[in-house]
């Protein structure tokens, strides 16, 4: 299958063409500062220097930092309108309690506190006030909100006041764009309540980049299906991904581990992701990111659903070393590492410079960083890898050495020796490993439930049967849909044999092949 991958990250933004498993062509080029025309470039040196092989594209594949970036920018979001159905329950905690104050004020919410929900074995809390959900939406609609946030009380084990409610605002507003918890988040209150107002205040955002990014491939002449890269390292078509951005968190990184694991053909190790920005240390479990099981802040908002397990870090090629204090980060010249670096003619001490005053790579011009003291270079290199070491042990889950896989385009800051680490693998193209991991995405399908009045068998095929539709939803092949894990948890509080099941499946695309317009 032919494809583009590209991957806009913080200092570059890569693009790779890829055959089946065959590279056919790689670009890296800084990202812009308005990110779309630095798309535009890299696909442009595609066209141009694989004009033939660039037809025929079954799919062009995108990992973005649009949206995680909004949230930590506090920018681009939309007014959010939150309703929460558990009165009396909650009663002290308002939507939005723990957000930090200044992305509250972006968001701008309008709250309502609703009776209803349900109990922790499914029962009723109290019935649904529909006049209350009602007398909310009109509100809602008063105040010109079009993103709507529902939460209801142990809605994973039980949605139908979530759903009951959806109908209600809908009648009321029929443009609202609503995010339901369920959909998207576990059984903690606050933590699922939180992940679903920030994918509501993020949705308009979700419509602009992905009819940004398609203008962007229409003016290269591309009119071939695109898909936005997702944080599980698998792929969504793009009008699906504009509706959950959420899960495109944290999708670089994921990006980059499922390109090691194409390059090394490893299902299992450590991923060190070198940038120009920060490093990201994950692990691959049978060839997928490993999954988070706890709360994972995003833009400094507790969220409990489904994200990897990362560990980022304040370093990169482009990370400021401080001279008089010799302090390593966490700051960086980004994509301004090709003015303001050293070896570029600038005068900010990166750790780039300190690799090529020791001769670990070749970039720019070293003749610049001559004048840098030896034992200088030495010493910040020795507090580069001790960090480096740092990361991977604390992301091990056993005492025994591991594995490492090192990709990104400051792969060369990492040593081919580290304590606690059995090899450091090191593959070609590990400069455009994200952009490949995108390029070579699956489409996924997944489910996290609780499921009641089942046979352990019959609960997990009912959950297999709800990923797969999700994955065809999302653009996968119906045929190619195989099951990636799947694992369930009694849960003895509940009555009629609950279980708590996960399930996800994986496939190809299934979209058809579309021609480069001349």
């Amino acid at each position: 299958m032919k494809r583009i991958g590209i991957d806009v990250g913080g200092t570059n933004t890569d693009a790779v063409l890829i055959d089946s498993t065959t590279v056919l062509g790689a670009v890296k080029s800084p990202t812009t500062a308005d990110v779309m025309s630095g798309v535009v470039k890299s696909i442009e040196h595609l066209v141009q220097s694989h004009a033939d092989a660039v037809h025929d594209l079954d799919a062009v594949m995108i990992g973005t930092t649009h949206f995680t970036n909004a949230v930590v920018e506090r920018a681009r979001l939309d007014r959010v309108a939150a309703i929460r159905i558990a009165m009396p329950a909650s009663a002290s905690l308002l939507p939005m309690v723990d957000w930090p104050a200044d992305l509250r004020e972006a968001v701008n919410p309008l709250r309502f506190m609703v009776e209803g929900g349900h109990e922790y074995d499914g029962r009723p809390l109290v019935p649904l006030d529909k006049d209350a959900i009602q007398d909310a939406a009109m509100q809602i609609r008063d105040a010109g909100i079009t993103a709507v946030g529902i939460t209801a009380l142990f809605s994973p084990l039980t949605a139908e006041c979530e759903l009951e409610a959806a109908e209600i605002v809908t009648s009321v507003l029929p443009e609202a764009r609503i995010t339901l918890s369920h959909r998207l988040g576990r059984i903690g209150l606050l933590e699922r309540e939180n992940v679903t107002l920030l994918n509501a205040s993020l949705q308009s955002l979700g419509k602009k980049t992905v009819d940004a990014f398609r203008s962007a491939l229409a003016s290269v002449g591309i009119r071939a299906p695109f898909y936005l890269t997702q944080n599980d390292g698998t792929v969504v078509l793009a009008e699906v991904a504009a509706a959950n951005p959420v899960y495109s968190f944290a999708s670089g990184p994921t990006n980059s581990m499922r390109g090691a694991a194409f390059l090394s053909g490893r299902d299992e190790g450590m991923v060190i992701d070198v940038g120009g920005t920060t490093s990201d240390i994950g692990y691959l479990v049978n060839g997928f990111p490993r999954e988070a099981n706890n709360i994972v802040e995003v833009g400094g908002v507790r969220t409990l659903f489904r994200m990897p397990d990362l560990l980022p870090m304040g370093l990169g090629g482009g990370t400021i070393i401080d001279p008089n204090t010799g302090k390593i980060g966490p700051r960086s010249v980004g994509y301004r590492i090709t003015e303001e670096a050293l070896v570029f003619g600038g005068s900010t001490l990166t750790t780039t410079d300190i690799a090529v005053a020791a001769g670990l790579v070749e970039i720019g011009d070293k003749d610049r960083v001559r004048h840098l003291d030896r034992a200088l270079v030495a010493k910040h290199l020795a507090g580069i890898h001790a960090m480096i070491e740092d990361g991977v042990d604390r992301m091990k889950t056993s005492a025994g050495d591991t594995p490492v896989i090192v990709v990104g385009g400051g792969a060369f800051l990492v040593p081919d020796q580290l304590e606690g680490v059995s090899e450091v693998i090191r593959v070609p193209h590990a400069g455009v490993a994200n952009a490949l991991g995108a390029a070579m995405a699956q489409v996924s399908g997944e489910v996290d439930q609780v499921f009641s009045g089942l046979t352990r068998d019959a609960a997990i095929a009912a959950a297999q049967e709800i990923a797969t539709s999700r994955a065809v939803e999302a653009g996968a092949d119906p045929k190619s849909i195989s099951l990636v894990d799947a694992e369930d948890i009694p849960i003895a509080y509940l009555p009629g044999d609950a279980r708590r099941v996960r399930a996800r499946v994986v496939g190809t695309i299934s979209r058809p092949r579309v021609r480069l317009v001349a």
